[in-house]
């Protein structure tokens, strides 16, 4: 990214001007600040991930990626990338074969057939199908609502009435839909100094959107929300908080009007630990409504949520300047919620997963 610029870290006006110049990314100086605290490189408890992303899991070695996990403490991951068909199928007979009881596999819809003739039939058949295979959940990506088009060429919304025997199914077959809608707000705001997520525009321009972009965001969300209420019969998981980790009360309000509604924190544990206090009254009332969930797979990543949930330390680094620019806190959870979140919400929520991996408390 372009240098930005510190007009009141001048470093002198005789200096040249390369010696002025400080780039917000590298300006990163340890905290003189002394407290107790360190991070952790393991999850108190066994968890499950219900927030992962493993694209080649046939041809892996799973056995290497368990390692991994061994090291973290996360007994289950869930792989949201399992596709449809064939190469959903091979994804499940690997893990049998090699490392049965260690992953989760959610199919995926092709909504390329919406509007043609028989188009919802045959993604409800093949769901189906997906799920005698090993399927155990639905994921739905943000294509929905953004680029999801029908066979006239018009943008399907989040709750096409098209789709509703999708939704049906999930919840007649008892698997939970995790699904991903829009992306957090200020995407769609002006990209200047006001902007919290400038530099992460600024080094992701991709990700900015705009009212006619696909529509605005929050026209996104209340078809999302609008489509959960159709079908309170179906669990739905709300992909990063929801976009509402900013706005816990918001969330709140939500969650209390949609009792089919739960949620993971994927990518947003930045939101939650910029505001400990309030995130832990949040947790402990919805202690039963919230899962583990990261997103990317990069472990070492994993320290910072576990210090956020875990601890009570004090201002110490989020792990991706551009994502978060601000210090994290954490919540120190005890015990009983932490279980919840870990692993006992996702054992009641996914089914099929091996309970005898866990404790029995």
């Amino acid at each position: 990214m372009k240098p930005l610029f510190f007009a009141a870290l001048l470093l002198g006006s005789a200096l040249p001007l390369a010696a002025q110049t400080i780039d917000f990314e590298k300006y990163n100086p340890p905290s003189t600040l002394v407290v107790p605290g360190q991070p952790l490189q393991r999850a108190k408890f066994p968890f499950i991930d219900v927030h992962n992303h493993q694209w080649n899991m046939a041809e892996a070695d799973l056995q290497q990626l368990v390692g991994v996990m061994n090291k973290l403490n996360m007994q289950v991951m869930v792989n949201l990338s399992g596709g449809n068909g064939d190469g959903l199928k091979k994804k499940t007979d690997a893990i049998r074969t090699t490392q049965p009881g260690r992953f989760i596999v959610f199919a995926n819809i092709d909504f390329n057939g919406v509007g043609s003739a028989n188009g919802t039939e045959k993604a409800v058949a093949q769901l189906k199908a997906d799920v005698a295979n090993g399927a155990n959940g639905l994921k739905i990506f943000k294509n929905l609502g953004f680029s999801v088009k029908d066979t006239d060429g018009k943008r399907v919304t989040v709750d096409d009435v098209r789709l509703d025997a999708i939704w049906q199914t999930c919840g007649q077959l008892g698997i939970p839909v995790l699904i991903h809608t829009a992306d957090p707000a200020s995407f769609w705001e002006p990209m200047d100094n006001n902007n919290e997520r400038l530099l992460e525009l600024k080094t992701h321009p991709n990700r900015k959107r705009a009212d006619d972009n696909p529509a605005p965001w929050q026209t996104l969300i209340d078809e999302q929300h609008r489509m959960f209420a159709k079908h309170p019969k179906t669990t739905f998981i709300a992909a990063h908080f929801g976009w509402y980790p900013n706005n816990l009360a918001k969330l709140d309000s939500i969650l209390t009007r949609l009792p089919n509604v739960v949620v993971e924190f994927g990518a947003v544990i930045a939101e939650l630990g910029r505001q400990p206090r309030m995130a832990k009254a949040f947790f402990e009332k919805y202690q039963d409504r919230i899962l583990f969930g990261k997103d990317s797979w990069v472990p070492e990543e994993y320290a910072t949520y576990f210090r956020v949930l875990e601890t009570n330390d004090e201002y110490f680094p989020y792990h991706k300047k551009y994502h978060a620019f601000w210090p994290m806190y954490g919540m120190g959870l005890s015990d009983a919620v932490l279980r919840k979140v870990y692993y006992k919400n996702a054992l009641r929520i996914i089914p099929n997963i091996d309970k005898s991996q866990f404790p029995t408390e």
